[in-house]
């Protein structure tokens, strides 16, 4: 995911106020063709050859709409939102993470409902894979359409698995035997890369959703009425800090990348990573046939749903203000046809929304079996740090490495977000 978004989105959702009243960018050119801006996030050569295609074939298959394409890496895109919101050129279609990233676009009435188009079109609606669709809903209404759909699984070493006997664990206590036969054995049981605090966020992720009621996380994950008084949030958070009191993350935890902490598993130097569905092709291309993974087991006293699976997918938004929505949503379903989800799959390697889509036929199958993982889920737990509100987050991604080192205790970090989710309470009612 690497987002690492939360401190400059504050500056975004600024500026977006002010911009979210500005005129579309949206217009007839010349020739009298429609003409819509989309912006996206994937410049990078192994990826942009794709929308440029998807874009050349929707031109040519309608030739009155001009699609005038921008594409900006993951991080400079946020100083662009900030830009472009904050003025008169707004796109009709952007990129945009799910969560409350795209909430805060919700709440500041830029973002085009798009649940009359969905209904409209049940053959495109019932086309995504169910949990794909809902962590761009809010308050029952649909804002945003998916174009990826990412999962976080545990990625594990074949051969050290057999050496100890061991089998996939079901249970967080089974998880923990797993964990200490492998510490007794020598072996560093979990590789884990946190120099960018978001590594570690993700571990948090799931363990509060598992911990913590869905509807008790629901209402404090809405900066209206986020409290944080759940004991929940305080168990996720030992549970996480034991694994590394306990010896069982590599050492090191909080200087090493995730990218060094990955070349660290490749080469053997420990048996469990967790990381996102995206990365199996990495997995695979470095430990062909030697790797197998499992989701995060469920904690018997947990109580949270224990059938979610932590992930999210990102995709696109449709600006409120364009003048063209029926030809933005036009090329939203041309994007997410089944033929250009197939096409995704196969060039790019990314798992898609659209049901089907990936398969054995077209993506390894480890990340066709993860899909059908996320399918069967009932729910998803969405980035954590992009799941609540930004200042929220920030307490978070600020003290995660504190709390892995042992500076701070769960407690007294909690108490942090209890007092800013407080401060922010005020500052949206």
């Amino acid at each position: 995911m690497k987002t690492k978004l939360v401190l400059t989105f504050m500056l975004v959702f600024a500026l977006l106020l002010a911009g979210c009243s500005s005129s579309s960018s949206t217009k007839e050119d010349e020739s009298g063709k429609v003409v819509l801006k989309f912006l996206h996030k994937w410049p990078q050569p192994e990826y942009a050859p794709y929308f440029e295609e998807v874009v050349k074939d929707f031109e040519k298959q309608n030739p009155n709409i001009k699609i005038k394409m921008e594409a900006i890496a993951d991080e400079p895109i946020k100083d662009k939102l900030r830009v472009i919101l904050g003025g008169n050129e707004v796109p009709d279609i952007m990129f945009s993470w799910s969560g409350e990233f795209a909430r805060k676009f919700v709440r500041a009435n830029a973002a085009l409902d798009l649940t009359p188009y969905l209904n409209e079109d049940t053959a495109w609606k019932n086309s995504f894979i169910p949990a794909s669709l809902q962590p761009f809903t809010s308050d029952g209404k649909n804002y945003g359409i998916p174009l990826r759909f990412n999962g976080k699984f545990f990625v594990y070493n074949k051969k050290v698995f057999e050496k100890y006997n061991l089998q996939e664990p079901a249970t967080w206590d089974e998880f923990l035997q797993t964990l200490d036969t492998l510490k007794k054995g020598g072996e560093t049981p979990l590789i884990l890369g946190n120099q960018d605090p978001w590594a570690a966020i993700h571990y948090l992720t799931g363990l509060n959703q598992k911990e913590v009621s869905q509807d008790v996380r629901m209402k404090d994950y809405n900066p209206g009425s986020g409290e944080f008084t759940d004991p929940g949030y305080v168990k996720a958070m030992e549970l996480l800090a034991d694994l590394n009191k306990k010896g069982y993350f590599m050492k090191n935890v909080n200087s090493s990348s995730h990218d060094m902490a990955k070349q660290l598993f490749f080469a053997g130097k420990g048996a469990i990573m967790y990381v996102e569905l995206e990365e199996f092709a990495d997995m695979d291309k470095n430990m062909k046939g030697n790797w197998g993974f499992f989701p995060m087991p469920s904690i018997a006293d947990g109580k949270g749903n224990q059938n979610f699976i932590t992930g999210a997918p990102d995709g696109f938004i449709v600006s409120s203000k364009t003048k063209h929505p029926k030809e933005a949503i036009q090329f939203l379903k041309f994007l997410t046809s089944k033929e250009n989800s197939l096409k995704l799959v196969k060039q790019i390697g990314w798992p898609s929304p659209i049901d089907g889509a990936t398969n054995p036929d077209t993506a390894l199958k480890e990340v066709a079996e993860g899909v059908e993982a996320m399918k069967k889920a009932e729910g998803m737990a969405e980035w954590l740090d992009t799941d609540v509100h930004a200042k929220v987050a920030d307490v978070y991604l600020s003290n995660i490495q504190l709390l892995l080192d042992g500076s701070k205790t769960p407690e007294q970090i909690i108490k942090e977000v209890q007092k800013v989710a407080k401060q922010v309470q005020s500052e949206v009612e």
